[in-house]
């Protein structure tokens, strides 16, 4: 059996993990077809769906689904429920949204501009905003922002590339060699600044600064990940990195050392068939037991994002095939 390992959505599900738990399997489908709808530009059902998803939670919501939700509500004419998910986002304790420049320019939300609302709100989202950024390093934080650009811009059009050249394609391969030539660059930064001043925290290099120390790691060669988990791990406990990153990590370096993933986040495709699945768990029965305990959500709504459905019993039968071949 030939194997591949998938690049992991980790990415895309960053900085959604919710405080309150996993995430039940119907709040996922009645998202992603809110969304779906939205694309369809079919604006009031898309909204009423996302309502429908969040009563799953007894109104609770990831942020991004919740300022989502916001967008469709304005774009369907209803200002007074699109300002309430904008106004709980920025003035949740929890959340506090202050991205002041994506809000003010999300064409999305332009119906709500002439209500007086829109101006406390904006004022609400921009002394968060300052509040936020008062003592971070802003040299750095600009480094890093460079950095989390080079290291998403490629692997954004990784989809594409495929779509129109294939998996296997010269083009494809070419694109992995610039994706891998930007590693190694963005890795030397990143290791720099590791050694000489520690993983630094939200509070110093910003939420997407934080994140990017977590990506470059996570793309870097076995030896480095090796190298920066205990580091991680110490991050994790001082709050200056999320369980949920470290997880992450966890389980690529698990997988890289010939072991068993913990928590379900590394998704691989078999070449022969193309079908998608979760690289080999210990303990599978009890992966959603061990992702809510560092904030992920159940593996079910995770592995949605690649259209699976979670097996348990496929799931053993195919983790004896693939640790069958690593023999052979």
């Amino acid at each position: 059996m030939k194997i591949k390992t998938l690049l992991s959505i980790a990415i895309a599900l960053l900085f959604c993990s919710l405080v309150y738990g996993q995430t039940p399997n119907k709040y996922g489908e009645f998202v992603k077809e809110a969304y779906s709808l939205y694309q369809a530009k079919d604006f009031k059902q898309s909204a009423e769906m996302y309502k429908k998803a969040f009563d799953e939670l007894d109104g609770k919501a990831y942020p991004n689904d919740r300022y989502n939700a916001a967008c469709s509500y304005a774009l369907s004419g209803d200002q007074e429920n699109s300002f309430y998910h904008l106004f709980y986002l920025a003035e949740n304790p929890k959340i506090l949204y202050k991205n002041l420049d994506h809000i003010s320019a999300d064409e999305d939300l332009a119906s709500l501009h002439a209500n007086q609302e829109w101006t406390k709100l904006i004022g609400t989202v921009k002394a968060n905003k300052e509040e936020y950024e008062k003592d971070l390093d802003k040299p750095l934080v600009a480094t890093l922002e460079t950095i989390y650009e080079e290291d998403q811009k490629y692997r954004q059009e990784i989809n594409t590339i495929e779509e129109k050249y294939g998996w296997e394609s010269d083009e494809m391969k070419a694109h992995w060699k610039i994706i891998s030539e930007k590693d190694s660059i963005n890795l030397i930064k990143v290791k720099e600044i590791l050694d000489e001043r520690g993983w630094l925290g939200p509070k110093i290099i910003g939420n997407q600064g934080n994140a990017t120390l977590f990506l470059v790691i996570q793309h870097s060669d076995q030896a480095t990940q090796e190298k920066y988990l205990p580091m991680m791990r110490e991050a994790v406990k001082l709050g200056n990195a999320r369980a949920s990153s470290l997880a992450l990590l966890e389980d690529r370096v698990a997988l890289g050392k010939g072991e068993r993933q913990i928590y379900g986040s590394q998704v691989g495709r078999d070449e022969d068939t193309g079908e998608h699945y979760v690289s080999p768990l210990i303990e599978p029965e009890k992966v959603n037991e061990r992702r809510a305990k560092v904030g992920l959500g159940t593996i079910e709504n995770y592995i949605s994002h690649w259209d699976m459905t979670w097996d348990l019993e496929k799931h053993k039968e195919r983790t004896k095939k693939i640790e069958a071949a690593k023999k052979e």
